[in-house]
């Protein structure tokens, strides 16, 4: 008897396209034309002061659309007794950063367009910019998403692939949200700037045996292994270039000198190893390949029209 889950995912897949559909990049064009130009100001300030916040800022759109859709519900704070958001999940807490600068994208923006640019659009744009600041390559971002008046803590826990995850598990996990098996290579090379936390690297390191003994031990230091000892202590997840967009994040797979379990995975003797090749000797085509998979990212599942509303503050729905 065939799957029926595939079925769920092509109903997913054409819901999210009818919003998508909705969008355009020039929807501010008349309503606040210096929009993305402020944003992108913003962002570029923000990462010239801290080469990592580029990296924080496009991880936040990442786990903003990768769980109820584009709609800025990563940034809703809890509220004690009343709401529970996303920032507390498993994959977030303590982990997510970047919303003070969020928060201060929307202020300005806010000052020149009154209540018209969503924290959304503001996250997406945000994420374009910060890649371009440190290097990477440009898209083009449609525009027009609303912001949610909800939050799932539950959904964040269980769709956000951890760094525990195999080959298969991510294959499935960005199969679910509509990704192709190269857009999910493509999107993890988001991994050649950020930083990772001992706790999620801690068993790769001491455990696996995929891993160059070498790179292990230059990790082993900064990340003892009793659990609970230097768990937040932090490691770059792209050694030779921590703060360029680029592609050595391949060329390190290649090397066995994947920061995280879920890395490695990527170049292991399985169906990836052959794209993970490209991506290493072929920037241009990761470049490529990353542009496309992030504006299909950017479509998951948006608020438009009437849906939603746009928030005055991003932090807390009107």
């Amino acid at each position: 008897m065939a799957s029926s889950v595939p079925v769920v995912v092509l109903l997913l897949l054409c819901m999210a396209a009818a919003a998508a559909a909705q969008l355009s990049p020039t929807f501010y064009d008349t309503s606040c034309p210096n929009a993305l130009s402020t944003i992108k100001s913003a962002v570029t300030a923000a990462v010239n002061k801290e080469n990592r916040m580029g990296a924080s800022l496009l991880r936040l759109h990442f786990h903003d659309c990768f769980v109820q859709g584009c709609d800025a519900s990563v940034l809703l704070a809890d509220i004690p007794g009343s709401f529970t958001g996303e920032q507390g999940a498993l994959p977030n807490v303590r982990s997510l950063r970047g919303f003070d600068v969020i928060a201060n994208i929307k202020a300005q923006v806010e000052a020149i367009c009154k209540q018209t640019v969503s924290c959304a659009d503001i996250l997406a744009v945000a994420a374009r910019d910060s890649v371009v600041a440190l290097g990477g390559p440009s898209w083009t971002v449609p525009l027009g998403r609303r912001d949610s008046t909800t939050a799932s803590q539950t959904l964040a826990n269980n769709d956000l692939p951890p760094p525990f995850f195999n080959l298969s598990d991510l294959i499935g996990s960005f199969g679910n949200k509509g990704f192709t098996v190269t857009d999910m290579v493509a999107l993890s090379g988001a991994h050649t700037i950020g930083q990772a936390q001992c706790l999620n690297f801690r068993d790769h390191i001491y455990n696996d045996t995929n891993i160059n003994p070498g790179f292990a031990s230059s990790l082993k230091a900064n990340c003892p292994r009793p659990t609970g000892s230097g768990d937040s202590n932090l490691a770059p997840l792209d050694t030779s270039t921590p703060y360029a967009f680029d592609n050595a994040y391949y060329s390190n797979l290649l090397s066995q000198k994947g920061l995280l379990h879920s890395d490695q995975e990527l170049f292991n003797g399985g169906s990836t190893d052959n794209t993970v090749r490209n991506f290493a000797s072929n920037k241009a085509a990761f470049s490529s390949a990353f542009a496309a998979a992030m504006v299909k990212m950017a479509n998951l599942s948006p608020l438009t029209g009437s849906q939603g509303q746009i928030r005055l503050t991003c932090s807390k729905v009107n």
